[in-house]
């Protein structure tokens, strides 16, 4: 098909609000669901994606595929939906019938799914790609932090997995407040476990705000787009994200104690250390460091 007359045929799509009317759908609060229908904003947060022309991209938690429309009208090469909500299957599969190919849905919990050895495998565009898949989601708040320390595990570990396929980025819309703690640096307020992962493997930044008015239901709180890439692999592959893990979920656990009271035992001055240290003054590094020497 030409690509101009498969553009047209998205766009002739009725709007995304039209569309849920129609299908009598309607945001479910157990699923954490909050619908963006502002077409400049999805089509903002399509076109960060980078290499989106020649990337598999996954969306997590479509809805209604306001942001799944503007990542095929960018150009990508195949777009992966996951939906827990079958009530959104009648919208989804007409966006796809548009897509001339190009999109490809699984209904199913994002939870389940082995992102590790992914069900859709790489495919032509993955490919293209060198193997590995994009993520663009505006991520349902109630599983979005989870996701997000698995996917880092990915970036972490699948060099090191026979047969896993890369994540080359993620681009996440975040609660605002969810944002500051992926991209917290040592002293910051914020500055917690997700902080340390996310520091570990990946350079993470904010790209922009997105306004609680541009929801369907409008949420208490304000949005933000983060885009995280991975480091060169050599450069990770000696960390051990799990026992990072653990390490940070104890230490911050009590983060106004110091940390020669939260792990007696410990010779912290083998570490470069005095103990009288608290969790939020430990670099990422140190952080790995400690768990590299089995203290959990």
């Amino acid at each position: 098909m030409n690509p101009n007359s498969e553009l047209l045929t998205l766009n002739s799509l009725p709007p995304v609000s039209e569309m849920m009317r129609a299908a009598n759908l309607e945001p479910k609060k157990q699923f954490g669901q909050n619908f963006l229908f502002d077409l400049n904003l999805t089509g903002k947060i399509a076109r960060a994606v980078p290499n989106i022309e020649n990337s598999t991209v996954v969306e997590v938690g479509p809805g209604p595929g306001g942001l799944t429309r503007a990542l095929l009208a960018a150009g990508a090469a195949r777009v992966i939906t996951i939906e827990k909500d079958r009530t959104a299957e009648p919208i989804l599969r007409e966006i796809e019938r548009a897509a001339a190919g190009r999109l490809e849905i699984i209904f199913g919990d994002a939870l389940k799914i082995d992102f590790f050895r992914p069900p859709w495998g790489a495919g032509a565009a993955g490919t293209a790609a060198g193997g590995g898949y994009a993520i663009c989601s505006n991520l349902p708040y109630n599983v979005g932090t989870e996701l997000l320390i698995r996917w880092l595990h990915i970036m972490a570990n699948s060099r090191l997995t026979p047969h896993a396929i890369g994540l080359t980025s993620m681009t996440l819309m975040f609660q605002r407040e969810v944002a500051e703690r992926i991209i917290a640096r040592v002293g910051d307020k914020q500055y917690g476990r997700l902080a340390v992962l996310t520091a570990l493997v990946a350079d993470a930044k904010i790209l922009f705000d997105v306004p609680n008015t541009a929801f369907v239901p409008k949420p208490k709180v304000q949005s933000s787009v983060v885009q995280i890439i991975p480091k060169n692999p050599d450069t990770v592959s000696g960390y051990r994200i799990p026992d990072t893990e653990a390490l940070t979920a104890k230490l911050f656990g009590q983060r106004r104690k110091m940390i020669r009271g939260i792990m007696p035992g410990v010779d912290w001055s083998a570490f470069g250390l005095s103990g009288t240290e608290r969790a939020e003054e430990l670099t990422p590094e140190k952080f790995a460091e400690i768990a590299a020497a089995n203290m959990i």
